[in-house]
């Protein structure tokens, strides 16, 4: 019998290439167990509110009223929400005449991507132009529409941070183009090495390879560093010489857990250059509602802004966005009450202020509790979590660790994190998922579940992790 079109033999070689580490083998099995009645703490993707995270309440009444407007109406309304929170809604319908069941324009509604220039504006300092943002599905969204649009076949190459957030090396599998990894320097707190990263380029070009943009991460996921204003500085002069575009995932800005390295952003670093890299250098940065203190991830709100593109290419960009008609609706709506919040006098200022502030000075105390307690295990090394969502610890295998791991049939850090499942039900992803150095070993985890429940979960992984060594380590000590 002919093979079919969907047979798995007959698709697209791209799909097929698709990795996802995040959603990978040890979440199938975590899955599994969770069937079967274990409990199973899910530590594998950054995902507040499965984790307990409440939501903020001032963004919820907005868009309940938004998905509601009868409430509108009714004479009670103000005895269940407050002034500004009904303000706030009529001001978002009045934006989108047919309500959250209408299609809005494909690059979003505009008067909530002019909320975003303005947030872009008095966080950087420097203007920036509405017509130049773009609302998406989540920044995933926007990540994939911009790397479809520069990808124009296999020998076109995207330089990613390895270790890498597995969006970027799925998508540029999925639009058949070529990752060019540069590693971070973990002994460096995972700081840039541009002397590393110019001779990775070198090699992908006497491939052939054309190096056409690069992706930064900052605050680093899966690392957890916040890059130096310096450092950000040296990698915008590399993509101006080097002619790259730069990709900037910004998307846990902020996520900041130290006082050292607070957020700035790419574009704010570049206009502060001044030319010929503010007016020439092309920079796309993304950022989203899923992360911060908001944690809205299935509300799939963000944005991505253009800066430096030519209009002929922009016009492209909106070509393609058009596709699918239109960004969801209530996503928009978040997005544009993230970036206007309540201000200091307005009714809800006050709980809004203190719900923020609470949700962020426990993920402070989360990072630093994670970092100590992963610090405390035999053969664990963790740089500090300095801003995002994430661990990124080195497990320091032993030698008969690796080699039972072989027998299995296993790479040896995905043989250490499925026996941590099924000892203590914590899921998390290896390190292999997101690349590292050959023969060095990670696992990432969130710092996302509830803050009490941390002494007892660090340890549980500290009393695995210590009879794992001492069941493996015999007598070859490291």
């Amino acid at each position: 019998m002919a093979r079919k079109p969907l047979d798995y033999e007959e698709l697209n070689e791209n799909v097929k290439r698709v990795q996802y580490a995040v959603r990978g083998e040890l979440y199938l099995r975590a899955s599994e167990l969770q069937k079967e009645g274990k409990k199973i703490i899910f530590t594998n993707v950054g995902n507040p509110h499965a984790l307990g995270q409440k939501p903020l309440t001032f963004p919820r009444q907005v868009v309940a009223l938004c998905q509601a407007p009868f409430l509108l109406d009714d004479p009670h309304v103000g005895l269940m929400f407050p002034a500004d929170a009904i303000a706030r809604a009529k001001h978002y319908l009045a934006m989108a005449p047919g309500g959250l069941g209408a299609y809005s324009d494909s690059r979003g509604i505009p008067g909530i991507r002019k909320e975003v220039a303005d947030f872009i504006h008095k966080r950087d300092g420097y203007p920036s132009d509405p017509e130049l943002i773009y609302l998406t599905d989540g920044a995933s969204k926007g990540v994939m529409q911009i790397l479809n649009t520069i990808i124009r076949n296999e020998m076109d190459g995207i330089l990613v941070p390895v270790p890498q957030y597995p969006l970027y090396s799925a998508t540029i599998s999925l639009y058949g183009g070529s990752l060019v990894p540069y590693y971070l320097e973990e002994e460096a707190n995972w700081s840039l090495d541009f002397v590393n990263i110019r001779q990775t380029v070198a090699e992908a070009r006497s491939k052939g390879i054309s190096v056409r943009a690069m992706v930064m991460i900052n605050p680093g996921n899966p690392t957890g560093q916040c890059l130096s204003e310096a450092n950000i500085k040296e990698l915008l002069q590399f993509c101006y010489h080097e002619n790259l575009v730069l990709l900037a995932d910004e998307v846990y800005q902020q996520n900041i857990y130290q006082d050292e390295r607070p957020f700035i952003s790419a574009r704010k670093v570049m206009f502060d250059m001044g030319p010929p890299i503010s007016s020439e250098l092309q920079v796309v940065s993304f950022h989203t509602v899923s992360k911060g203190y908001w944690g809205e991830c299935g509300q799939r709100g963000g944005y991505f802004e253009m800066t430096n593109l030519p209009p002929k290419t922009v016009d492209e960009i909106y070509k393609v966005a058009s596709i699918a008609l239109s960004p969801n609706v209530p996503g928009q709506i978040f997005m544009g009450v993230m970036v206007n919040p309540p201000k200091p006098g307005d009714i809800s200022y006050l709980k809004f202020a203190a719900e923020s502030k609470s949700i962020h000075e426990s993920l402070r105390r989360r990072a630093r509790m994670m970092t100590d307690g992963f610090n405390s295990c035999r053969n664990v090394v963790c740089n500090f979590t300095e801003g995002a969502m994430y661990s990124f610890p080195q497990i320091r295998l032993p030698p008969r660790a690796i080699e039972a791991a072989r027998r299995a049939g296993k790479s040896a850090d995905v043989f250490y994190c499925l026996k941590l499942l099924e000892a203590t039900g914590i899921s998390t992803v290896p390190g292999s998922g997101f690349g590292q150095k050959e023969g060095v070993f990670h696992l990432r985890t969130t710092i996302l579940p509830a803050e009490e429940d941390f002494p007892a979960i660090m340890s549980s992984f500290k009393k695995f992790n210590d009879s794992f060594m001492e069941q493996y380590e015999g007598y070859s000590r490291l």
